[in-house]
């Protein structure tokens, strides 16, 4: 068994002598459940904890993330459900986040162990990694080229932006349900989606592994589209609903302080923050707070090397990967949401009937429970404006009006607290002034001597 070095021991001890703690307490916010986390510092962590929250479909409204620097950190979440409650499942959420960061750990403790001590692999799904160019009816001809080639889809995400598409679409065997192992079959599959996207070689690839072993597939999508960097060149939106990211310093503390201000939507904490971190930036400290459809967030970062950002070019690489992680998220179009007993050739047929009435598919998420499809899709007309309503409703009473549905996604606005009246309520109202939020945080922390923020 190889031996670790004297450091390693002793970073590993730590972490056990530290493991996660979570706290899910109901009783202490009359309009939120507050998600206390305390663990022993480690990249990713924080991470593996919004990712969690995220997953478990809670809304974070606020909050704040402390650490002394060193080797500990604490992370306060106020999560809503999406009618803007409570969380009713409380122990299930404490369970998930526990399972999580325990599995986090793990997976970063784990020391080098003999040859024949792995655990047996479970079943393998084979995954397919789709970049290219995006088009009217792209994704109905991935899909039929799947059929075709009696590739079943299991689950599937595809995201669009900057006129590029991103797509993580598991498959098995459509006759026998069983992994796709045969390398023929790969390298055909692999041609006629290369084809499809016209991506040249860089258009689909394959990728054969243990389905326990698939991290996160919206972190995976972030860093598809963001090695490709045709995606990411298109210019912000502008307006009342644009997307507000600033980076300034802090060089007294030795922080760079990232502030973002834009409209509040699902998922969006875990956007910016597994941006920082897949730009191996570590966050600090921090704040994040919503009033009504509007979010600011305020981050403490220094580099894994505890610098803070030191050249004006990696300033305008942060400010510019953070606005399109928050944007190609921003879906657009009509949602629709289909529940409908699996079948082979489903998505073949569903997809084929929005490209058959001018559709464009911008967002989409497929998954399987036991027979069952569902499947969410975010669709416009072919230039990207609005779906005709007249339109929506054929394609739902040619699908099936009990299984196709529109679904509004209608996210809470929340009242504005006391002393928020100035409080911005869109892009326009301007980013926090340096370190105003954080600030206070680490003041009343007592982690700085004084607070002159207003």
């Amino acid at each position: 068994m190889e031996r670790c070095h004297p450091s390693e021991v002793y970073e590993l001890f730590v972490r056990h002598m530290n493991t996660p703690r979570v706290v899910v307490d109901n009783g202490v916010c009359d309009t939120a459940t507050l998600v206390q986390v305390h663990s022993a510092r480690k990249h990713g962590v924080l991470l593996e904890a919004v990712a969690a929250l995220s997953d478990h479909g809670v809304c974070v409204r606020k909050g704040y993330i402390s650490s002394d620097d060193g080797r500990w950190f604490m992370d306060v979440f106020h999560v809503t459900d999406a009618a803007g409650c409570k969380v009713a499942d409380a122990d299930k959420l404490l369970v998930r986040l526990e399972s999580s960061l325990a599995a986090a750990a793990a997976a970063a403790d784990a020391l080098p162990r003999p040859a024949g001590c792995d655990s047996p692999a479970k079943e393998a799904l084979c995954l397919l990694e789709l970049i290219g160019v995006d088009r009217p009816g792209l994704l109905s001809e991935v899909f039929a080229v799947l059929h075709d080639l009696r590739c079943s889809t299991v689950d599937a995400k595809a995201w669009t932006h900057g006129g590029r598409v991103a797509a993580l679409v598991f498959v098995r065997d459509e006759d026998t349900g069983a992994p796709i192992h045969d390398a023929a079959r790969i390298r055909r599959i692999e041609s006629r989606l290369r084809h499809v996207l016209r991506g040249g070689a860089r258009g689909a690839r394959t990728v054969l592994l243990d389905a326990a072993a698939v991290g996160n597939l919206d972190r995976r999508l972030h860093q598809l589209l963001s090695e490709d960097r045709e995606a990411d060149r298109r210019a912000p939106a502008e307006g009342p609903t644009a997307t507000a990211v600033a980076v300034q310093e802090w060089g007294e503390r030795g922080y760079s302080v990232v502030t973002v201000s834009c409209r509040d939507r699902p998922k969006l904490l875990f956007d910016v923050v597994c941006t920082l971190t897949d730009l191996d930036y570590v966050v600090y400290h921090g704040t994040f707070d919503t009033d009504g459809d509007h979010a600011q967030q305020e981050f403490y970062i220094r580099r894994l090397d505890g610098r803070a950002i030191s050249s004006e070019g990696e300033r305008q690489r942060v400010i510019q990967r953070l606005q399109a992680a928050i944007e190609r998220r921003a879906s657009e179009g009509v949602r629709l949401e289909l529940r409908i007993s699996d079948r082979r050739g489903l998505l073949a047929y569903v997809t084929r009937v929005f490209r058959e009435n001018s559709l464009s598919v911008t967002h989409a998420e497929i998954t399987t429970r036991g027979d069952m499809a569902v499947n969410v899709f975010h669709v416009t007309d072919v230039a990207g404006r609005p779906a005709d309503p007249k339109t929506i409703d054929e394609v739902i009473h040619g699908v099936g009006t009990e299984s196709l549905r529109v679904d509004e996604e209608r996210w809470p606005r929340l009242c504005s607290t006391e002393g928020d009246a100035g409080g911005g309520g869109g892009a326009g109202a301007g980013l926090f002034s340096l370190g105003s939020l954080v600030k206070k945080n680490l003041y009343n922390l007592g982690l700085i001597r004084s607070c002159s923020c207003s």
